[in-house]
């Protein structure tokens, strides 16, 4: 069998290339991958499919600018995205390069992309040639996405969705997707379906909402208050999403809520087999390269936190499988250092033109022709607040971390605190200094000069951040102004 490699041409037939996206999903929740307590066959089976990276890292934490890495390629210190900006992104293209499906398009892939894509405006061009999204379902279903769900104060509270589990949003994804993938033509395909559970709303549909007993589940990672919020950005995530700032949610309540996050796990597993089994289905099935990942964690309470924005690993670290039976080995691990950045230059690389942007050539370092990252560099900040940027150094087993607000640092020596509760910075001032000094050189040819300064990370006077309650719809002045809606 010609491999794509050899004497640098590709094979007669370039392969279809599968993204299949979550949306705020841990690393840590794949049975195949050592968690026992959760069900997740149809995943176990990509990790068998092909190559599990243990070590992939969201480099920008946050939906918007995760997702602006996978389709430019480039990192958000380059995109100019480091935080949930709702602006337009049509320029991208000019600063970076075409969108990943347009690159795809030129490369001869017929290309749509079915479900979330979260990018501003809402008819922007993203260069697929299908586009099916939350619209298309209102107009073929009439039904809102969840119909159960609510928002502000009731965001992470456990819910149920009440529309047939066949007939949900997700279930409507997955038969467009099938539909896409078992097209006959003489193209091959690009498509990424992007799922939005885990996210919250947790409101998996029956019976996933009983699927797990929470007495079952382990209690949420905890260490040094001080430690865990010595970034502001996490008590002041707690107050927007209606918990108390130090995070104080009863363990108790927190596993029930885990097993909601867990019950939709489960439910969108159950779909990602559909596609498995379409794409198997297919003739040249095992010359599809399937890549399965998500935009980021979730915290879950760990660290005395709710949702992403963070650099502990249960907000940073996600799942990152890769498969290609044609060309790739199977049931394979790898502890290489990836990011969301690197899928740019999987697929162009798989079509036979590589373009790796700011990634490396993941598939080249699978098949030993490329060199693994040493080094890998993340970043976050919300907008509109007192200085809050945020930066992450990975390299070997140590994480660096500076917090602009108040100038603050963290070392955590992964090899021996996978759960980061030892925060070990003064311990290791040499490593501390190492770090800190690459982050420096980094922004530095960056031309950050917002963060950087005359060779040093520039800080800011510790402010306490109010980012307000999370909001959807007003709440009335009267409980019973509400009433009026039934009129």
């Amino acid at each position: 069998m010609l491999s794509v490699y050899e004497a640098g041409t590709m094979r007669s037939a370039s392969p279809n290339v599968l993204f299949v996206m979550t949306d705020q999903q841990r690393f840590d929740t794949i049975r195949a991958l050592g968690n026992s307590r959760i069900y997740t066959p149809n995943i176990d089976r990509l990790v068998g499919r092909g190559v599990s990276f243990t070590n992939a890292y969201s480099a920008d934490p946050i939906c918007i600018p995760a997702r602006h890495t996978i389709r430019t390629g480039c990192e958000a210190v380059t995109t100019g995205y480091l935080g949930n900006e709702k602006r337009d992104a049509t320029h991208l293209e000019d600063r970076c390069g075409p969108f990943l499906a347009r690159a795809m398009g030129a490369r001869g892939y017929r290309t749509f992309l079915v479900g979330k894509y979260h990018a501003h405006p809402r008819d922007i061009d993203l260069g697929y040639d299908t586009r099916l999204s939350v619209e298309a379902y209102r107009a073929d279903t009439g039904h809102e996405v969840k119909t159960t769900a609510r928002q502000g104060a009731m965001v992470h509270l456990p819910q149920q969705n009440t529309l047939p589990r066949d007939s949900n949003y997700e279930a409507w994804m997955t038969d467009r997707a099938v539909e896409c993938i078992e097209r006959e033509s003489e193209e091959p395909f690009f498509g990424l379906v992007s799922y939005e559970p885990p996210h919250p709303p947790f409101a998996p549909s029956a019976p996933f909402d009983r699927m797990y007993d929470p007495d079952r589940l382990s209690n949420p990672v905890k260490g040094d208050p001080d430690v865990d919020h010595m970034d502001e950005k996490i008590p002041a995530q707690n107050d927007h999403f209606w918990t108390t700032r130090d995070g104080g949610i009863d363990d108790t309540i927190v596993r029930v809520i885990k097993a909601y996050y867990y019950g939709m796990i489960s439910e969108v597993d159950r779909h990602i087999g559909r596609l498995i089994d379409a794409v198997e289905g297919r003739e040249d099935g095992d010359n599809t390269l399937v890549c399965f990942f998500s935009d980021h964690g979730e915290l879950l309470g760990d660290h005395r936190g709710w949702e992403k924005s963070s650099f502990f690993e249960s907000s940073c670290r996600v799942p990152f499988l890769v498969s290609w039976p044609a060309e790739l080995p199977r049931g394979e691990r790898r502890d290489d250092l990836v990011t969301l950045t690197d899928l740019f230059g999987i697929a162009t690389t798989a079509a036979g033109e590589p373009n790796l942007r700011d990634g490396v050539d993941v598939l080249g370092v699978i098949r030993g022709d490329a060199e693994p990252r040493e080094r890998l560099f993340g970043y976050h900040r919300t907008p509109r607040l007192p200085p809050n940027f945020t930066a992450m150094v990975r390299e070997e087993d140590w994480k660096y971390v500076f917090m602009r607000n108040g100038g603050r640092e963290q070392l955590f020596d992964l090899s021996t605190d996978p759960n980061e509760l030892d925060e070990c910075s003064d311990a290791f001032p040499e490593k501390t200094a190492a770090l800190r000094a690459a982050l420096v050189e980094k922004l530095t040819a960056e031309g950050q000069t917002e963060f950087v300064e005359n060779g040093r990370l520039r800080r800011a006077p510790y402010q306490q951040i109010d980012m307000g309650r999370l909001v959807r719809k007003p709440y009335p002045e009267a409980p019973e102004d509400v009433l009026a809606e039934l009129e």
